[in-house]
Protein backbone atom coordinates (compact mmCIF):
# COMPACT_ATOMS: atom_id res chain seq x y z
CA UNK A 1 0.00 0.00 0.00
CA UNK A 2 1.36 3.41 -0.87
CA UNK A 3 1.38 6.36 1.39
CA UNK A 4 -1.38 7.76 -0.75
CA UNK A 5 -2.86 11.09 0.15
CA UNK A 6 -1.77 10.97 3.78
CA UNK A 7 0.68 13.78 4.55
CA UNK A 8 2.63 13.28 7.78
CA UNK A 9 2.61 16.47 9.81
CA UNK A 10 5.97 18.19 10.37
CA UNK A 11 7.61 15.36 8.44
CA UNK A 12 11.11 16.76 7.95
CA UNK A 13 11.11 18.83 11.13
CA UNK A 14 10.24 15.78 13.25
CA UNK A 15 12.88 13.55 11.68
CA UNK A 16 15.43 16.37 11.85
CA UNK A 17 14.62 16.57 15.56
CA UNK A 18 15.59 12.93 16.00
CA UNK A 19 19.12 13.74 14.76
CA UNK A 20 19.28 10.35 13.05
CA UNK A 21 22.61 8.52 13.12
CA UNK A 22 23.29 6.11 10.27
CA UNK A 23 23.88 3.15 12.60
CA UNK A 24 21.31 4.11 15.24
CA UNK A 25 18.20 2.36 16.54
CA UNK A 26 15.00 4.41 16.34
CA UNK A 27 11.35 3.97 17.30
CA UNK A 28 8.27 5.28 15.53
CA UNK A 29 5.58 4.76 18.15
CA UNK A 30 2.78 5.76 15.76
CA UNK A 31 3.50 4.15 12.39
CA UNK A 32 0.23 5.20 10.72
CA UNK A 33 0.82 4.84 7.00
CA UNK A 34 4.58 4.92 7.44
CA UNK A 35 5.28 8.51 6.43
CA UNK A 36 7.69 9.36 9.24
CA UNK A 37 9.13 5.85 9.16
CA UNK A 38 9.97 6.15 5.47
CA UNK A 39 11.85 9.37 6.10
CA UNK A 40 13.78 7.86 9.01
CA UNK A 41 14.76 4.90 6.83
CA UNK A 42 16.18 7.23 4.17
CA UNK A 43 18.58 8.59 6.78
CA UNK A 44 19.64 5.27 8.26
CA UNK A 45 22.61 3.31 7.00
CA UNK A 46 22.69 -0.42 6.32
CA UNK A 47 23.31 -1.19 9.99
CA UNK A 48 20.60 1.15 11.22
CA UNK A 49 17.34 -0.13 12.62
CA UNK A 50 13.77 1.14 12.97
CA UNK A 51 11.20 -0.39 15.31
CA UNK A 52 7.65 0.84 14.75
CA UNK A 53 4.40 0.32 16.66
CA UNK A 54 0.75 0.84 15.85
CA UNK A 55 -2.45 -0.55 17.30
CA UNK A 56 -4.49 -0.05 14.13
CA UNK A 57 -4.67 -3.23 11.98
CA UNK A 58 -4.97 -1.03 8.88
CA UNK A 59 -1.63 0.56 9.74
CA UNK A 60 -0.06 -2.87 10.17
CA UNK A 61 -1.33 -3.82 6.71
CA UNK A 62 0.37 -0.71 5.29
CA UNK A 63 3.72 -2.29 6.21
CA UNK A 64 3.49 -4.27 2.98
CA UNK A 65 4.30 -1.07 1.11
CA UNK A 66 7.74 -0.79 2.71
CA UNK A 67 10.14 -3.49 1.57
CA UNK A 68 12.98 -2.86 4.00
CA UNK A 69 14.47 -5.41 6.37
CA UNK A 70 15.65 -2.65 8.70
CA UNK A 71 12.02 -2.02 9.70
CA UNK A 72 10.28 -4.13 12.34
CA UNK A 73 6.61 -3.37 13.01
CA UNK A 74 4.63 -4.47 16.07
CA UNK A 75 0.84 -4.49 16.38
CA UNK A 76 0.75 -2.85 19.79
CA UNK A 77 -0.37 0.22 21.68
CA UNK A 78 2.63 2.35 22.58
CA UNK A 79 2.15 2.02 26.34
CA UNK A 80 3.78 -1.41 25.81
CA UNK A 81 6.93 0.23 24.44
CA UNK A 82 9.32 -1.41 26.88
CA UNK A 83 7.86 -4.88 26.23
CA UNK A 84 8.01 -4.43 22.46
CA UNK A 85 11.64 -3.36 22.59
CA UNK A 86 12.46 -6.33 24.78
CA UNK A 87 10.77 -8.64 22.29
CA UNK A 88 12.94 -7.19 19.53
CA UNK A 89 16.13 -7.36 21.59
CA UNK A 90 16.62 -3.61 21.97
CA UNK A 91 17.56 -2.43 25.44
CA UNK A 92 18.31 1.16 24.43
CA UNK A 93 17.41 3.29 21.43
CA UNK A 94 18.75 6.50 19.91
CA UNK A 95 15.48 8.27 19.21
CA UNK A 96 11.71 7.99 19.67
CA UNK A 97 8.93 9.69 17.72
CA UNK A 98 5.36 10.09 18.98
CA UNK A 99 2.86 11.54 16.48
CA UNK A 100 -0.24 11.64 18.65
CA UNK A 101 -3.97 11.61 18.01
CA UNK A 102 -6.01 10.24 15.14
CA UNK A 103 -4.48 9.95 11.67
CA UNK A 104 -5.88 11.36 8.44
CA UNK A 105 -6.63 7.87 7.01
CA UNK A 106 -8.62 7.03 10.13
CA UNK A 107 -10.63 10.23 9.79
CA UNK A 108 -11.11 9.79 6.06
CA UNK A 109 -12.42 6.23 6.32
CA UNK A 110 -16.08 6.80 7.15
CA UNK A 111 -16.52 3.21 8.30
CA UNK A 112 -14.21 3.83 11.25
CA UNK A 113 -16.75 6.19 12.83
CA UNK A 114 -14.31 8.94 13.80
CA UNK A 115 -16.03 11.65 11.77
CA UNK A 116 -19.54 13.03 11.73
CA UNK A 117 -19.20 14.11 8.10
CA UNK A 118 -20.52 10.77 6.85
CA UNK A 119 -22.96 8.31 8.39
CA UNK A 120 -21.31 5.17 9.75
CA UNK A 121 -21.33 2.88 12.78
CA UNK A 122 -20.14 4.76 15.86
CA UNK A 123 -16.94 2.77 16.36
CA UNK A 124 -13.97 5.11 17.00
CA UNK A 125 -11.56 2.35 18.07
CA UNK A 126 -8.02 2.73 16.83
CA UNK A 127 -7.59 -1.01 17.33
CA UNK A 128 -10.65 -2.54 15.70
CA UNK A 129 -9.67 -6.00 16.92
CA UNK A 130 -10.49 -5.39 20.57
CA UNK A 131 -12.34 -3.24 23.09
CA UNK A 132 -15.76 -1.61 23.20
CA UNK A 133 -16.90 0.76 20.46
CA UNK A 134 -18.08 4.28 21.23
CA UNK A 135 -21.67 3.16 20.62
CA UNK A 136 -21.29 0.27 23.07
CA UNK A 137 -19.84 2.55 25.71
CA UNK A 138 -22.61 5.11 25.27
CA UNK A 139 -25.20 2.35 25.61
CA UNK A 140 -23.90 1.30 29.01
CA UNK A 141 -22.52 4.45 30.64
CA UNK A 142 -24.64 6.45 33.06
CA UNK A 143 -25.36 10.12 32.52
CA UNK A 144 -22.71 11.30 34.98
CA UNK A 145 -20.00 9.25 33.24
CA UNK A 146 -20.97 10.61 29.85
CA UNK A 147 -20.99 14.18 31.17
CA UNK A 148 -17.55 13.83 32.76
CA UNK A 149 -15.99 12.35 29.62
CA UNK A 150 -17.41 15.04 27.34
CA UNK A 151 -16.48 17.82 29.75
CA UNK A 152 -12.97 16.61 30.61
CA UNK A 153 -11.82 15.27 27.24
CA UNK A 154 -13.79 17.56 24.96
CA UNK A 155 -13.53 20.69 27.13
CA UNK A 156 -17.19 21.08 26.23
CA UNK A 157 -19.18 23.70 28.16
CA UNK A 158 -22.46 22.06 27.16
CA UNK A 159 -21.44 18.64 28.49
CA UNK A 160 -24.36 18.44 30.95
CA UNK A 161 -26.96 19.14 28.28
CA UNK A 162 -25.34 16.77 25.78
CA UNK A 163 -25.15 13.90 28.28
CA UNK A 164 -28.80 14.35 29.20
CA UNK A 165 -29.80 14.43 25.52
CA UNK A 166 -27.87 11.22 24.79
CA UNK A 167 -29.56 9.40 27.67
CA UNK A 168 -32.96 10.61 26.50
CA UNK A 169 -32.25 9.60 22.91
CA UNK A 170 -31.05 6.11 23.76
CA UNK A 171 -34.27 5.43 25.67
CA UNK A 172 -35.89 5.33 22.25
CA UNK A 173 -33.17 3.16 20.70
CA UNK A 174 -29.40 2.92 20.60
CA UNK A 175 -27.31 5.91 19.52
CA UNK A 176 -25.38 3.71 17.13
CA UNK A 177 -24.22 5.87 14.22
CA UNK A 178 -22.18 9.01 13.74
CA UNK A 179 -25.11 10.94 12.25
CA UNK A 180 -27.38 9.95 15.14
CA UNK A 181 -24.90 11.23 17.71
CA UNK A 182 -24.16 14.42 15.75
CA UNK A 183 -27.90 15.08 15.47
CA UNK A 184 -28.45 14.63 19.21
CA UNK A 185 -25.62 17.05 20.00
CA UNK A 186 -26.75 19.64 17.44
CA UNK A 187 -30.14 19.94 19.13
CA UNK A 188 -28.65 21.11 22.44
CA UNK A 189 -25.52 22.99 21.34
CA UNK A 190 -26.90 26.21 19.93
CA UNK A 191 -23.68 28.22 19.72
CA UNK A 192 -20.22 27.25 18.59
CA UNK A 193 -17.02 28.87 17.37
CA UNK A 194 -17.20 29.97 13.71
CA UNK A 195 -16.49 27.07 11.37
CA UNK A 196 -16.75 24.40 14.09
CA UNK A 197 -19.49 21.78 14.01
CA UNK A 198 -21.52 21.49 17.26
CA UNK A 199 -20.44 17.84 17.58
CA UNK A 200 -16.68 18.41 17.21
CA UNK A 201 -15.84 18.46 20.92
CA UNK A 202 -18.12 15.53 21.76
CA UNK A 203 -16.58 13.34 19.05
CA UNK A 204 -13.10 14.27 20.24
CA UNK A 205 -13.99 13.39 23.82
CA UNK A 206 -15.45 9.99 22.96
CA UNK A 207 -12.49 9.12 20.74
CA UNK A 208 -10.00 10.02 23.47
CA UNK A 209 -11.96 8.02 26.04
CA UNK A 210 -12.56 4.92 23.91
CA UNK A 211 -8.86 4.70 23.04
CA UNK A 212 -7.55 5.83 26.44
CA UNK A 213 -5.31 8.25 24.58
CA UNK A 214 -4.25 10.40 27.53
CA UNK A 215 -3.61 7.37 29.74
CA UNK A 216 -1.50 5.83 26.96
CA UNK A 217 0.54 9.03 26.68
CA UNK A 218 1.06 9.25 30.43
CA UNK A 219 2.27 5.64 30.49
CA UNK A 220 4.66 5.85 27.53
CA UNK A 221 6.55 9.05 28.37
CA UNK A 222 8.47 7.63 31.37
CA UNK A 223 9.30 4.53 29.32
CA UNK A 224 10.74 6.75 26.59
CA UNK A 225 13.12 8.34 29.06
CA UNK A 226 14.15 4.96 30.46
CA UNK A 227 14.99 3.40 27.09
CA UNK A 228 16.69 6.38 25.44
CA UNK A 229 20.46 6.16 25.27
CA UNK A 230 22.44 9.21 26.42
CA UNK A 231 22.13 11.82 23.69
CA UNK A 232 19.01 10.12 22.28
CA UNK A 233 16.14 12.33 21.20
CA UNK A 234 12.43 12.27 22.03
CA UNK A 235 10.18 14.05 19.52
CA UNK A 236 6.47 14.48 20.33
CA UNK A 237 3.84 15.98 18.03
CA UNK A 238 0.52 16.73 19.72
CA UNK A 239 -2.71 18.10 18.28
CA UNK A 240 -4.75 19.45 21.15
CA UNK A 241 -4.22 21.15 24.47
CA UNK A 242 -4.85 18.09 26.65
CA UNK A 243 -2.05 16.14 24.96
CA UNK A 244 0.37 19.03 24.84
CA UNK A 245 -0.24 19.89 28.49
CA UNK A 246 0.83 16.38 29.53
CA UNK A 247 3.90 16.49 27.27
CA UNK A 248 4.92 19.99 28.35
CA UNK A 249 4.65 19.22 32.06
CA UNK A 250 6.50 15.93 31.71
CA UNK A 251 9.39 17.43 29.76
CA UNK A 252 9.64 20.39 32.10
CA UNK A 253 9.63 18.17 35.18
CA UNK A 254 12.38 15.92 33.82
CA UNK A 255 14.56 18.74 32.50
CA UNK A 256 14.90 20.54 35.84
CA UNK A 257 16.70 19.55 39.04
CA UNK A 258 14.41 18.07 41.68
CA UNK A 259 12.71 20.37 44.15
CA UNK A 260 14.26 19.97 47.55
CA UNK A 261 13.34 21.44 50.93
CA UNK A 262 14.54 24.99 51.44
CA UNK A 263 17.83 25.50 53.27
CA UNK A 264 18.96 21.94 52.59
CA UNK A 265 22.78 22.07 52.81
CA UNK A 266 23.55 20.92 49.25
CA UNK A 267 25.69 22.53 46.60
CA UNK A 268 24.53 22.68 43.00
CA UNK A 269 27.09 20.05 42.03
CA UNK A 270 25.51 17.62 44.50
CA UNK A 271 22.05 17.76 43.01
CA UNK A 272 20.87 14.85 40.85
CA UNK A 273 21.22 15.57 37.15
CA UNK A 274 17.94 16.02 35.22
CA UNK A 275 17.25 13.15 32.85
CA UNK A 276 16.32 15.37 29.90
CA UNK A 277 17.52 18.51 28.18
CA UNK A 278 15.00 20.54 26.19
CA UNK A 279 16.00 21.12 22.57
CA UNK A 280 14.87 24.41 21.07
CA UNK A 281 11.41 25.88 21.41
CA UNK A 282 8.08 24.33 20.52
CA UNK A 283 7.56 24.23 16.77
CA UNK A 284 4.43 24.63 14.67
CA UNK A 285 3.79 23.84 11.05
CA UNK A 286 4.63 26.58 8.57
CA UNK A 287 1.84 28.34 6.68
CA UNK A 288 2.65 26.47 3.48
CA UNK A 289 2.21 23.09 5.22
CA UNK A 290 -1.04 24.17 6.85
CA UNK A 291 -2.35 25.27 3.44
CA UNK A 292 -1.55 21.84 1.99
CA UNK A 293 -2.64 19.88 5.08
CA UNK A 294 -5.16 21.69 7.32
CA UNK A 295 -4.70 19.05 10.05
CA UNK A 296 -1.26 20.55 10.66
CA UNK A 297 -2.81 23.77 11.94
CA UNK A 298 -3.03 22.58 15.55
CA UNK A 299 0.21 20.58 15.63
CA UNK A 300 2.79 21.37 18.30
CA UNK A 301 6.16 19.64 18.28
CA UNK A 302 8.46 19.42 21.31
CA UNK A 303 11.94 17.87 21.38
CA UNK A 304 14.08 16.72 24.30
CA UNK A 305 17.40 14.92 24.58
CA UNK A 306 18.41 12.28 27.10
CA UNK A 307 21.15 13.58 29.38
CA UNK A 308 24.28 11.60 30.08
CA UNK A 309 24.05 9.35 33.13
CA UNK A 310 26.75 10.90 35.29
CA UNK A 311 24.90 10.78 38.57
CA UNK A 312 25.25 13.92 40.67
CA UNK A 313 26.68 17.05 39.21
CA UNK A 314 24.12 19.40 37.74
CA UNK A 315 25.03 21.60 36.03
CA UNK A 316 28.48 20.76 34.64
Amino acid sequence: MSQGSHSPVLLHAAVDGLKVRADGVYVDCTFGRGGHSREILTRLGRRGRLIALDRDPAAIAARRGIDDERLQLAHSRFSRLREVLRDYGASQVDGILLDLGVSSPQLDDAARGFSFRADAPLDMRMDTSRGATAAEWLAGADENEIREVIRNYGEERFAKQIAAAIVTARAGGAVATTRQLAGVVAKVVRTREPGQDPATRTFQALRIHVNQELEELTLVLPQCVDVLAPGGRLVVISFHSLEDRIVKRFLREHSQPPRLPKHLPLRAAELPRPKLRLVGKLQRAAAVEVAANPRARSAIMRVAERAADKGAGWPD
